[in-house]
């Protein structure tokens, strides 16, 4: 089990504000960095790693859903829509975990980064295409508007496709209840991608959705004790504080570079996570 010196209670700070930053920005909880670091660094057993991140992941949303709401970057009637199959996907995959051992997690865990890492480097090569161009404005149940700063101007957006963004919102879910990642790794694309909605909206969406569904995850694992309550604390510090900080970059800022980055240490991560699982 983890022990917590000074030291590796400030770098757990650091590190958690960091990852807020990141979160906030890229809409995706920064569940993918938080169990990775747990249980490379400091050998947290991956149930344990996944249980923190899903309390961190709820923290961070809880924290910057009414900023997003506020500045009409999240589309809550579509977030509400959406949670119900995203929080019944969790609670099924919290109920999966507790059932497969920690050497199996990991590999499922190594395995999907990949495909992640891909993700946010194609994001970041379309980003600026997507910034340039307002998107198609319209009207139905689910469109949205708000103030984009970095253009001066209105952006309008008709939802598309709600059938199969459903479907994906459940397996969203179910990521989030397996694997800690808090359910924006798919919920960022699908909404941008296949709803049609822009960027920071979709960000902003994700931020606001996926805290129901970590939330709902993170109370079964409290049950059976996978929840190190003390070091869940200090990561929630540093990543709240960091998630304020990323609202504001979200609502200014373009992220494309960061993205890079990132996806650059998604894929390394992934590499030593799969060697890991192999012993």
């Amino acid at each position: 089990m983890i022990h917590l010196n000074p030291t590796s209670m400030i770098f757990l700070v650091f590190f958690g504000f960091f990852i807020g930053i990141l979160g906030s920005v890229m809409g995706v909880g920064g569940g993918v960095f938080i169990v990775p670091l747990l249980v490379l660094v400091f050998n947290l057993p991956m149930h344990n790693a996944i249980a923190i991140s899903l309390v961190a992941i709820a923290a961070t949303s809880s924290a910057v859903a009414s900023v997003n709401v506020e500045k009409g970057l999240a589309n809550v009637r579509l977030g509400i829509y959406m949670e119900t199959t995203m929080a019944l996907g969790s609670v099924i995959g919290a109920l999966i975990l507790s059932m497969l051992p920690s050497a199996l997690l990991q590999f499922f865990f190594s395995i999907f980064l990949f495909p992640v890492a891909l993700s946010m480097y194609l994001k970041s090569r379309k980003g600026v295409k997507e910034e340039a161009v307002p998107a198609i404005a319209g009207k139905n149940l689910f469109g949205g508007s708000f103030f984009d700063p970095a253009r001066n101007s209105e952006t309008s957006y008709a939802v598309k496709k709600m059938p199969l963004a459903m479907f994906f919102s459940f397996f969203a879910g179910g990521l989030s209840g397996l694997l800690g990642l808090g359910g924006g790794i798919v919920q960022v694309p699908v909404m941008n991608l296949i709803c049609g909605i822009p960027m920071k909206a979709a960000a902003a969406t994700s931020n606001f959705m996926i805290g129901v569904s970590a939330a709902a995850s993170a109370i079964i694992f409290l049950k059976k004790g996978y929840i190190i309550p003390e070091l869940a604390v200090i990561i929630v510090m540093g990543v709240l504080a960091g998630s304020f900080v990323g609202i504001h970059a979200l609502y200014r800022a373009k992220s494309e570079k960061i993205q890079v980055a990132f996806s650059v240490l998604i894929m390394i991560v992934g590499v030593r996570m799969l060697l890991r699982s192999f012993g």
